[in-house]
């Protein structure tokens, strides 16, 4: 059984890397842990955060590879150094994938109370037109 795709319309030309991607967010979506919000923050602003509590600075990294934020955390585990009556918060490692569109930058990360903040900034587009000659 094949699966039919919005994008196998003729006028729909070199978007196969989009339901690539489409495909790939939908795997990802299943997973929530750990926490987050996204909100906007001016017009071309938007902010990612995740509630990271019991991680360090140093449990945590962020990178961008292509077009996808990568956030990954991994605690240390000092289970052996403490005797826990009630372990309630999670200490297990992580990643959260969020795809970003063209032109998106981040523009800062920060961490505070237990919680990580990550700033994108959208570059505001300019309308092109082109006229093309025939020859």
């Amino acid at each position: 059984m094949s699966r039919m795709s919005i994008f196998n319309s003729p006028f729909l030309l070199g978007f196969d890397q989009l339901e690539e991607l489409l495909d790939s967010v939908s795997k990802n979506s299943g997973e929530g842990y750990p926490p987050y919000n996204i909100e906007h923050i001016g017009d071309t602003a938007i902010r990612i955060t995740l509630a990271v509590a019991g991680f360090t600075r140093d449990d945590l990294s962020i990178t961008l590879e292509a077009n996808q934020l990568i956030i990954r955390g991994k605690q240390t585990d000092d289970s052996s150094d403490r005797a826990y009556l009630h372990r309630g918060i999670a200490a297990r490692q992580f990643v959260r994938k969020f795809v970003l569109a063209d032109g998106m930058e981040v523009s800062d990360a920060s961490m505070e109370h237990g919680l990580l903040h990550i700033d994108l900034t959208r570059p505001e587009q300019q309308e092109t037109i082109r006229t093309i000659k025939i020859s």
